[in-house]
């Protein structure tokens, strides 16, 4: 059952799982400008880890803010490094300049500020832009 996958706008998608429909609504979730990471994600869902999630990402993400579920380390979506950073600036996501060491120079998330503990932490906590 690929079709969903082969198909980047199906007119009537195939029905997703429950687990994947589960993952999406956690992704919806999370605020403009905060991110969870994959385990987090598989955490707050009590089910799967973090490689379940990535895959519900890779296969279903796009219809969803899919640059919201992160690495745990911080470091922007391999191969989608510059449309995630847009979204992260235009947001105003929490960011660490590259290192001189990073060959490609691209930034990563500060995960300290800008990581979401759920709904009963809030949509406004650690947003208030201070350093």
């Amino acid at each position: 059952m690929r079709d969903v996958s082969e198909n980047r706008f199906p007119e009537e998608p195939a029905e997703l799982p429950e687990y994947a429909e589960r993952v999406l609504g956690v992704a919806e979730m999370i605020p403009s400008g905060r991110v969870m990471t994959y385990g987090d994600v598989a955490e707050w869902l009590e089910e799967g880890g973090p490689r379940q999630v990535g895959r519900v990402m890779a296969l279903y993400g796009g219809a969803v803010p899919w640059w919201r579920v992160v690495r745990a380390d911080g470091a922007l979506l391999s191969g989608h490094e510059l449309r995630a950073l847009a979204h992260y600036r235009e947001e105003g996501t929490p960011l660490r300049p590259a290192g001189r060491a990073a060959d490609d120079h691209v930034p990563r998330l500060d995960m300290a500020r800008a990581r979401w503990g759920g709904p009963e932490e809030g949509p406004a906590h650690g947003t208030d832009g201070g350093g």
